[in-house]
């Protein structure tokens, strides 16, 4: 059965691999990107042999832009199967807005935060919202979530998967019995994406392999009972995140701050 589903970040990586993917199991794609010609390609590319895509433009660094696209979205679809919550940025030459807020944790936090439960209405109790999550995660530094201390791009990146894997349990496991699931995957360290290459000049991994965790995460019987869990691709299972995420104190606190800032 076909179903309706969004990806973030779709346009290049791991992303519009996996979008590839669901459009060859016949699945409808709506795709996001922040730059509107390089969509369009994209679009292009993959809308052959009656593949359904669509696409929506927004930049997730601007909150306000998390919630235009979402309202997009939610005036053209009355109902979503899958939210592959996917975009993500490590390093850029200016991590700071004009609020000196860190755009790592805008980007890979809240706005992914802000779009799923802005969602939330159209997905039902089957549905899936799939964060990519990382094995990079460190203890999120609360002053740096405001935007009070500056971070290095590895602190900065480590900070914002942690915090997007929290919040994805706490959520998770307050919607086990409603729905829809909600579940956190390291997709596998170091793949071949543009953000790796970028940060660490290499070439990385097959990229393919991300995606089909991904594409597994949002269809597959072996995710039914993963709300609130964490999928670590590096050992191909299901595992416990950092020590953190299983703190409700920690946990709790991170939330909060992530709703006052949204």
């Amino acid at each position: 059965m076909s179903k309706t589903i969004l990806i973030t970040g779709a346009t290049d990586g791991i992303g519009l691999v996996t979008a590839k993917q669901l459009l060859e199991q016949g699945h409808k794609v709506l795709l996001h990107g922040r730059n509107p010609a390089k969509l369009e390609s994209v679009k292009n590319q993959l809308s052959v042999n009656g593949a359904q895509v669509d696409t929506f433009v927004a930049d997730l660094s601007k909150l306000e832009q998390v919630d235009e696209l979402a309202k997009q979205v939610a005036s053209k679809y009355s109902s979503l199967d899958v939210v592959i919550n996917n975009a993500g940025v490590f390093n850029i030459p200016d991590p700071r807005n004009a609020q000196g807020q860190d755009l790592r944790f805008i980007v890979n936090t809240l706005a992914p935060y802000k779009l799923t439960k802005a969602l939330l209405p159209l997905m039902g109790k089957s549905g899936r919202v799939v964060n990519l999550s990382s094995a990079a995660q460190a203890t999120v530094d609360l002053d740096a979530l405001r935007g009070n201390r500056q971070l290095s791009d590895n602190s900065a990146y480590a900070q914002s998967k942690l915090a997007l894997t929290m919040w994805s349990r706490e959520l998770g496991l307050a919607l086990k019995d409603s729905g829809p699931i909600v579940v956190s995957v390291n997709p596998k360290s170091l793949l071949g994406s543009k953000m790796v290459k970028d940060a660490y000049g290499i070439a990385g991994g097959d990229l393919n392999i991300g995606a089909d965790i991904l594409v597994r995460a949002s269809l597959s019987e072996e995710f039914n009972d993963a709300a609130g869990l964490y999928f670590d691709n590096d050992i191909g299972q299901f595992a416990s995140p950092h020590p953190d995420a299983l703190n409700a104190q920690k946990t709790g606190q991170v939330v909060e701050l992530i709703e006052t800032l949204i």
